[in-house]
């Protein structure tokens, strides 16, 4: 097994990240233009250091539990490497954590792109972009957010739909397959996120394990409408929006989002839950995305236009 060498550096940059767009439930994903940066160095003498600035600076661990560190760890005995002795790692989160901007995939994603970069056999020169093995990083990073639509929007950026091979052996694909449609040039996003939190496993757990065929086959129809409204026809964001599966079922996690998202929709903007919330995603258009404000009952929500980045992880010789 081929060691890692130490006194490497690497820059790592990764966009959060949208994800079921109401009907898309774990398949569809778009990047948002907020973003988490880290300077990762391998060292020849043994110990780690992690130092941790922005959102979560406070709670985040800074020792081997760490998320990005895990994820490189994880990725390298994946890849078939030796860790080296030492690490150092310097975080600085841009994502807020716990609000359905998919905080833990952009960690996950910069961990793996990373181990990626730094046990490749010969580095580029200083300040030069790595050219990286994207869809090995998509697949290994959605295996550990045990999802795709994050994960992939945060490696390759824009609008991503993806999945997983499942159990039966019956997919031909042997590991998590992306499809990358062009994004229509005149779709943006507003995310309105609230001071509340919501861990995901928490939103995940009050979903029913069943839902009737009726609901599954007007979500699926909504699914397909959405992908046609982001890439062809925006005016048709608003019907596309609409979700069966796992938004009402929800709404006692996180009501005032719902209430903010029936507003919204009631003022006809296309408004849905960002991932497991509890932040609302509104997808509109550079013309109107004026229009999309707060209402003055919901003041204390924090109206972001972060931008749908068409680039996603991103790492550079330091």
């Amino acid at each position: 097994m081929a060691a890692v060498p130490g006194g490497r550096s690497v820059h790592v940059r990764v966009p959060a990240s949208t994800a079921n767009l109401g009907p898309g439930f774990d398949s569809i994903g778009l990047a948002l233009g907020l973003w988490d940066e880290y300077a990762v160095t391998t060292r020849d003498e043994p110990g780690l250091t992690i130092e941790v600035a922005g959102h979560g600076a406070d709670e985040v661990p800074t020792d081997e539990s760490h998320l990005v560190h895990a994820t490189i760890q994880y990725t390298w005995r994946e890849l078939g490497y030796e860790p080296p002795a030492g690490l150092a790692l310097v975080a600085g989160n841009g994502v807020p954590h716990g609000r359905g901007l998919g905080s833990s995939a952009t960690a996950i994603v910069a961990g793996v792109v990373a181990a990626q970069a730094l046990s490749m056999p010969v580095l580029p020169s200083r300040d030069s972009v790595v050219d990286l093995d994207l869809a090995t990083a998509g697949h290994i990073a959605s295996v550990l957010e045990g999802h795709p639509d994050n994960a992939t929007a945060s490696v390759y950026g824009g609008l991503t739909l993806s999945w997983m091979p499942d159990l039966s052996g019956r997919d031909r694909a042997a590991r998590t397959v992306t499809a990358r449609p062009a994004l229509h040039p005149e779709v943006d996003v507003v995310v309105l996120v609230p001071d509340a939190r919501l861990a995901t496993q928490t939103a995940r757990a009050v979903l029913p394990r069943q839902v009737p065929l009726a609901a599954a086959a007007a979500n699926a129809g909504r699914a397909a409408l959405l992908v046609h409204a982001l890439t062809t026809d925006p005016g048709y964001l608003h019907g596309a929006t609409r979700d069966w599966l796992h938004q009402e079922a929800r709404r006692s996690s996180y009501p005032a989002s719902m209430d903010l998202v029936d507003t919204l929709r009631g003022r006809g903007h296309a408004a849905v839950i960002s991932g497991a919330g509890p932040s609302v995603l509104v997808l509109t258009t550079r013309r109107d995305r004026d229009d999309v404000t707060v209402p003055a009952e919901s003041a204390s929500w924090h109206r972001l236009t972060p931008g749908v980045p068409l680039v996603g992880a991103r790492v550079t010789v330091r």
